[in-house]
């Protein structure tokens, strides 16, 4: 990948980086090599719409390529299990890799999915998503790293053929048929940035072949050159569909790929989806869904450029959503890199970041894949808690209530219902890994475990314990009640103030979707919390019904009070929406402020400044270069006293996320526990270092705004207000 630009990118992706250099299943994780930024222009190809020349000659140009289709609306409903097709499970003794990366037996196999298929779509799961199953021919005298490498199927060589050790054409036809006749969609993963160095040597059935001048990666393989190879895989894209019609594709690595290729790409997928059919559970004849996903494993901005694209030229429509999975880890557990941030207002600055994105975007959110360390290890990694207690399981649950509350694709890695962990596996490996095959970006690639199917290297019949069946039931009842509640999947999210006793410890969201409404809340913390909401806060005029407990909770004097127990979701049905929504108008705060903190016109004084260095609101706002920058415009002044402040001219209505930070990040301040802006009020100021640990505001509407801080004798926090300007 791409060297981030910013300080909270260059942390975030700090635990994504092999030290051991080789590209392990190339699924994100870069190597040692970072490719190349792609410099290729390529044309559209469809500028000609076949219509009559303008009297200018020039050709009439398409209409730019829409999200706003049937498989993006159905897409938001996709819940996607995802399998390690060679980790997984092996259900013919005959054929395997026996060799891989992480803990597995490294024979699993298109059959071994085919067994699982009932216990998917049990679980709750619409779609399956199976990492590549292209053939990945063996070089002449190649080592263990390529024979792992091909086990992963991430550097194919012939994209038109399965590879004999996962099966054969009929098997994968076999699983496509099973899985559709049961109602369930089907994945591929596609790997169109990047190829083994013989697949030059498997041509196309069309008789194309791929280019041999792109540059080396991952000792085996080479990167793909656009324009030249594009042809090539736009009939990778398409013939599957039409063979065996697949649903879509999972496409790895996708910023490799230029973003006018991908529109080609994509329209080329969508098109041959709706020139065939297959008949689905209910009996009805349907096209393919023609969904595909990338995965670009960075910060929002580079989601934004290298997979979205502009708005008035959309080239993907869904990417999976790194940023929220890091926020969601960070509250919960720790991500890879040790980074803990166990405060709601993370998982809030956590959706800040699709501010960033285009209106066609349909991100996807997920907890772990095959590139991450599962969530079990995390928990084991931060020292929050290990499978002998309960707080393991309640944490998972906890995780998966937030996932069943997200609005759009979500995806579930395999093993993540039975709270899976790698036993014996919690500090970081990095260094020197490669050559045991176990390090921090495969090891969550261990055995599959399906109830009743054989599992791990003696290939005994899995059963689970107590706390794995108890976990595994929660989630299908959580998927299933997602299945049933569009305002969970579709719905609009809109963030609900918490009482500041509880700002760390409860996330609250109101989500909406036609005459429908959910607030669903969520305890991060140890210790239960009972809050108190007024009901305009929730827009709500009548009982709450908890959809898990069917629970009925009713207004007195106008007042909503409820118990969210430790670490715990809860679903509460609006019986009766308000048209107004939540949010209790004219009781909202002043946004104008009163007090020095308050005051727009404080002159600067000589003085330095106790930090002695000069501080910047460094965030996500439009120019601010996803907390990169440090304009001139939003640079603090020192006032005395410890006081430092900022007019800035907000042009817009937004929302971002932001520290008071210096350009070298030696200091950084936010609001305490990462707790949302009240505007006009004072509210506490801590030191926040690291990635996650910034606070969000929402600009009501163009005007100047103060910014200001007043440090403590010690240096290490303070008061801060943001105000606007009478």
């Amino acid at each position: 990948m791409t060297t981030p630009q910013n300080h909270w990118s260059r942390l975030i992706v700090a635990a994504l980086i092999l030290s051991g250099g080789l590209l392990a299943g190339c699924g994100g994780s870069s190597s040692g090599d970072t490719p190349p930024v792609e410099d290729d222009v390529v044309d559209d190809g469809n500028n000609d719409d076949g219509g009559s020349d303008n009297d200018d000659d020039a050709d009439d140009e398409a209409a730019p390529l829409s999200c706003n289709n049937p498989t993006y609306n159905e897409a938001m409903n996709l819940r996607i299990y995802q399998v390690m097709t060679e980790s997984f499970i092996n259900g013919d003794a005959s054929i395997g890799h026996g060799v891989g990366y992480g803990t597995s037996h490294h024979r699993g196999d298109i059959q071994g999915i085919i067994e699982s298929l009932e216990y998917i779509k049990g679980l709750g799961f619409n779609a399956i998503w199976l990492t590549p199953i292209f053939d990945s021919v063996p070089l002449v005298d190649q080592n263990l790293a390529a024979d792992r490498l091909d086990a992963t199927g991430y550097y194919a060589s012939n994209y038109f053929a399965i590879d004999p050790d996962f099966g054969s054409m009929e098997k994968a036809r076999e699983l496509v048929e099973t899985a559709h006749a049961m109602g369930l969609y089907v994945f591929f993963d596609g790997v169109f940035g990047h190829f083994k160095n013989n697949a030059h040597a498997y041509a196309s059935p069309d008789e194309q072949t791929l280019t041999t001048s792109g540059n080396s990666v991952a000792g085996t393989g080479r990167l793909a050159v656009y324009p030249e190879d594009l042809d090539f895989f736009k009939e990778v894209a398409t013939y599957w569909i039409e063979e065996l019609k697949i649903d879509g594709w999972r496409l790895d690595q996708a910023y490799q790929v230029p973003l006018d290729a991908w529109v080609e790409i994509r329209a080329a997928v969508e098109e041959a989806s709706a020139s065939v059919t297959y008949t689905n559970a209910a009996g009805d004849e349907v096209n393919p869904l023609g969904y595909m996903v990338a995965e670009v494993w960075k910060g929002e901005g580079d989601i934004a450029e290298q997979a979205y694209g502009p708005e008035d030229n959309p080239a993907l429509c869904s990417a999976f959503d790194f940023p929220v999975r890091y926020a969601l880890v960070q509250a919960l557990a720790v991500e890879e890199i040790g980074t803990r941030n166990a405060s709601a207002a993370r998982l809030n600055t956590g959706f800040v970041t699709h501010t960033q994105y285009p209106d066609h975007a349909v991100p996807n959110g997920f907890m772990g894949n095959h590139d991450l360390v599962r969530f079990g290890d995390l928990l084991q990694r931060g020292g929050i808690a290990d499978p002998s207690e309960n707080g393991y399981w309640a944490r998972h649950k906890a995780a998966y209530s937030f996932m069943a509350a997200y609005s759009g694709p979500i995806t579930l890695y395999y093993g993540e219902e039975i709270g899976d962990e790698v036993a014996g596996f919690a500090e970081p490996v990095t260094a020197g890994c490669a050559d045991q095959g176990l390090c921090d970006d495969h090891v969550a690639r261990n055995s599959g475990k399906v109830e009743g199917l054989p599992s791990g290297l003696d290939n005994e019949i899995f059963s689970t314990n107590a706390q794995q069946a108890d976990l595994r039931q929660y989630l299908s009842e959580l998927m299933h009640l997602r299945a049933q509640e569009p305002a969970l999947y579709r719905g609009e999210r809109t963030p609900i103030a918490v009482p500041l006793e509880w700002v760390t410890d409860l996330y609250v969201t109101h989500k909406s979707h036609e005459s429908d409404a959910i607030v669903y809340l969520l305890n991060v913390s140890d210790e239960p919390v009972t809050a108190t909401f007024e009901a305009c806060a929730l827009g709500s005029a009548g009982d709450l019904t908890d959809l898990m407990s069917e629970e009925t909770v009713g207004a007195v004097d106008g007042l909503y009070t409820f118990e969210v127990p430790a670490t715990t979701g809860r679903f509460l049905k609006l019986q009766e929406p308000t048209e107004a929504g939540p949010g209790c108008g004219d009781d909202e705060n002043d946004p104008v402020g009163e007090g020095p903190l308050a005051a727009c016109d404080n002159p600067d004084v000589a003085e330095v400044g106790p930090l002695n260095t000069s501080m910047y609101i460094r965030g996500s706002y439009v120019g601010g270069n996803n907390f990169g920058a440090t304009p001139m415009s939003r640079k603090f002044g020192y006032k005395g006293d410890n006081l430092y402040q900022v007019v800035v001219t907000e042009s817009q209505d937004s929302r971002y996320g932001f520290k008071f930070a210096d350009s070298d990040w030696s200091h950084e301040f936010a609001v305490a526990g990462s707790a949302a802006v009240q505007l006009g009020m004072e509210q506490p100021l801590a030191v926040a270092s690291g990635p996650g640990t910034e606070s969000t505001i929402s600009i009501p509407e163009p005007a100047d705004y103060v910014f200001s801080f007043q440090l403590n004798e010690t240096l290490d926090g303070g008061t801060m207000m943001v105000s606007q300007c009478p």
